[in-house]
């Protein structure tokens, strides 16, 4: 195995669970009860997972699929949920910063003159650290929550950078993977802090679950891969079916479409069109981001309309040439097996001869 593969795993899923345990430890700060760092076993599965991962694949990822992703989202989202849910009864103060730096300074100026009795430099250590907890915990929590947001998104986009890739994925692929991600995480970000900032959805708790409920769907866009991928097919067999040829033909495309009208941009118009619709709930960002919805769902079916025409005008046209249509996901392994498959019908001409010609010489004798 090498160095710089088990590195990157490694290294990748320790951050996954550090993150997972923040996230935790914020819900026993914030509910005060103890039982809530149950929660923290869920880190197991991602254990579980990296031991396999390191055994049966040598440390690089699956195809079109991602479980070190998927097992993140477990341990993290329920925290977040949480976080959420009891985001209404949380209130920041007029000036939190100031308090934050008085606390600090107090604590640390306390730590200082306890260092200098006999516990020595190990008893100081342990109360600077303590002091830097303490501060961390004097921040607002709607900070707090935002933070956890911020930086669960960015940590699924860099850690998939670092996750050691399969030998089904090139670089190319993953490259145009995280630009789409990027992309993806800002949306899903907006749509979180805008909606659940507005003070009406915050007063109603059924609201709040739907709203976290679209958010946790469209997160499941995130350990698969298939947006750069084709899907392999054997040119003999989706030779005869048209949907298997236009999804052999066309799968990344129709999976970005198939995410934006179902998972993401869909979901998310629906949302907000009940806010508005329903509730009654406007505002300026509110309409804007509407109507960006409206945008793309409209943008993703003239893409599923122009690739569905200009497949059916190619299907048209091979078949009045007479030529058979196979699947151009794989050109190459198409083209070679039906050159091998020509080449050995040529073999086989050579080797035996038509009969009246090879009986002829045997006829003058």
């Amino acid at each position: 195995m090498e160095l710089m593969v088990l590195l990157n795993a490694l290294v990748t899923r320790l951050l996954f669970v550090l993150h997972s345990l923040i996230g935790v430890w914020r819900v026993t700060a914030v509910k005060k009860e103890p039982k809530y760092w149950l929660l923290a076993l869920l880190n197991l599965l991602l254990c579980l997972e990296t031991g396999l991962t390191l055994k049966f694949k040598q440390g690089r990822g699956y195809k079109w699929f991602s479980p070190a992703i998927f097992l993140y989202l477990i341990c993290i989202v329920p925290s977040l949920w949480l976080l959420e849910i009891h985001h209404g009864t949380q209130y920041c103060g007029n000036e939190p910063g100031a308090v934050q730096v008085n606390v600090s300074n107090q604590d640390f100026n306390q730590s200082r003159d306890s260092s200098h009795g006999s516990e020595g430099m190990d008893h100081h250590i342990i109360q600077t650290a303590k002091v830097f907890v303490n501060q961390l915990s004097t921040i607002c929590e709607t900070v707090w929550t935002l933070a956890l947001h911020q930086t669960f998104l960015l940590l699924l986009v860099v850690g998939r950078w670092l996750l050691p890739i399969g030998v089904e994925i090139t670089r190319d692929q993953l490259s145009q993977l995280l630009l789409m991600f990027v992309g993806t995480a800002a949306d899903i970000l907006e749509f979180a802090s805008e909606t659940l900032d507005i003070e009406d959805v915050r007063k109603n708790y059924a609201l709040i679950n739907a709203i976290l409920a679209v958010w946790t769907w469209s997160m499941l866009q995130f350990p698969l891969d298939l947006a750069v991928q084709h899907i392999g097919c054997k040119p003999s067999a989706s030779g005869k079916r048209i949907p298997s040829l236009l999804l052999c033909r066309y799968s990344a495309e129709l999976w970005n479409i198939g995410v934006s009208l179902f998972i993401q941009d869909g979901p998310f118009f629906i949302v907000r069109s009940i806010l508005m619709g329903h509730f009654r709930i406007f505002n300026q960002m509110l309409v804007f981001f509407t109507a960006k919805n409206i945008l793309v769902v409209t943008l993703q079916l003239y893409r599923l309309a122009v690739i569905t025409l200009d497949f059916r005008a190619t299907i048209l046209q091979k078949s009045r040439k007479g030529e058979v249509c196979c699947c151009p996901c794989e050109p190459y392994e198409a083209r070679a097996h039906a050159t091998g498959h020509h080449d050995n019908e040529m073999k086989e001409f050579v080797a035996f001869p038509p009969k009246e010609e090879s009986q002829a010489p045997s006829e003058n004798h």
